[in-house]
């Protein structure tokens, strides 16, 4: 036999064999689909769903469908008349656009109503979250960790203390706060503001369970031996582990003192300390005060700016707060 004809003959082979490999990969691809078809039915009977394999559900689509539409109403609503004057925000359809596209004269008219008064309350609010709430997340995070991985007596009782207090409602604990910070003198400061916001019982039980699951023990006893102390233990490794829950914590903290009022209504007095919710409450009602001017679409656009800096937290957040809130739902 000639060497043309081997070559042949091997070339032939190899043919045969990638046809077979071709036509074994069909019938796997069939096993596969078969076994999809047959786990979906199994699921649909026993009323689970099977998470990796999950199939479409018309009727669930829709729902969510609805269900952002829902979400998203709002926003639209304020981004749609923030472009009216206010003429035409009496005189047009809510979701309809006016004669007269006035976004950026009423955005300049907001910040320098009665004195520029809107940018005082932006920066009023931008205090009370950065002091405030980023105080409560860093005692949240020592707290929450130190109950984690420590042991020592009665923690058991500040876990039952913890828990108490999440099933307190904020506005029950308001005028016994009103009370006590008239006794100090501090109301109608900013400190009236400040120093309630630093408690936050939710973000301390949601650090504990976070701490709990993220850092393993076996990595801190790994450093203690190795020579490193307490504090460059939690700095350098447990800090970086904990990175999620961080963020979901400080989402919020961050979004329930932006959004506090009822607080600060009974807190504040001056004008010049009010955060913008107070503050646009107030534009709000001066249009049913006696010679009140109605300036609607002034409170329509305080809002839609009010409401920016917390969708860009959490768009450029997002993905460090879903894993946070994903945290401990898996065992291991």
């Amino acid at each position: 036999m000639s060497a043309a004809t081997s070559a042949r003959l091997t070339e032939a082979e190899l043919r045969a064999q990638e046809k077979a490999a071709k036509k074994a990969e069909k019938e796997r691809q069939k096993r596969i689909a078969r076994d999809e078809a047959a786990e979906r039915k199994r699921s649909e009977k026993a009323g689970f769903a099977n998470v990796n394999n999950p199939r479409r559900s018309t009727l669930m689509t829709i729902l969510c469908a609805i269900f952002a539409v829902y979400c998203l109403f709002p926003f639209v609503y304020l981004a749609i008349n923030a472009t009216k004057t206010q003429a035409d925000f009496t005189s047009t359809f809510g979701l309809g656009f006016g004669k007269t596209f006035a976004l950026w004269d009423n955005i300049v008219t907001v910040f320098t109503y009665q004195g520029g008064i809107f940018g005082r309350w932006l920066i009023n609010t931008l205090l009370y979250v950065v002091v405030g709430a980023g105080g409560a997340t860093l005692l949240a995070i020592m707290g929450g960790y130190a109950l984690a991985k420590f042991r020592f007596p009665g923690r058991k009782a500040v876990f039952a203390v913890i828990i108490g207090s999440i099933s307190v409602p904020g506005i029950a604990l308001a005028v016994p706060q009103f009370l006590l910070f008239a006794k100090l003198g501090l109301t109608n400061t900013p400190w009236a503001m400040i120093i309630p916001s630093l408690i936050s019982p939710f973000g301390l039980y949601l650090m504990w369970i976070f701490s709990e699951q993220a850092v393993p023990t076996e990595l801190l006893e790994a450093a203690r031996v190795d020579g490193a102390s307490e504090f460059r233990t939690f700095w350098t490794i447990s800090l970086p582990l904990l990175a999620p829950g961080i963020v979901t914590t400080a989402l919020f903290t961050i979004v329930a003192t932006w959004n506090n009022y009822f607080l600060p209504l009974i807190m504040l007095k001056d004008a010049d300390w009010y955060p913008l919710t107070i503050g646009l409450n107030q534009w709000k009602d001066q249009a049913s005060t006696a010679g009140g001017q109605a300036i609607q679409n002034l409170v329509i656009t305080g809002s839609l700016i009010t409401i920016i800096p917390l969708v860009i937290a959490f768009l450029c957040l997002q993905k460090y707060w879903q894993s946070g809130l994903a945290a401990g739902a898996v065992k291991e």
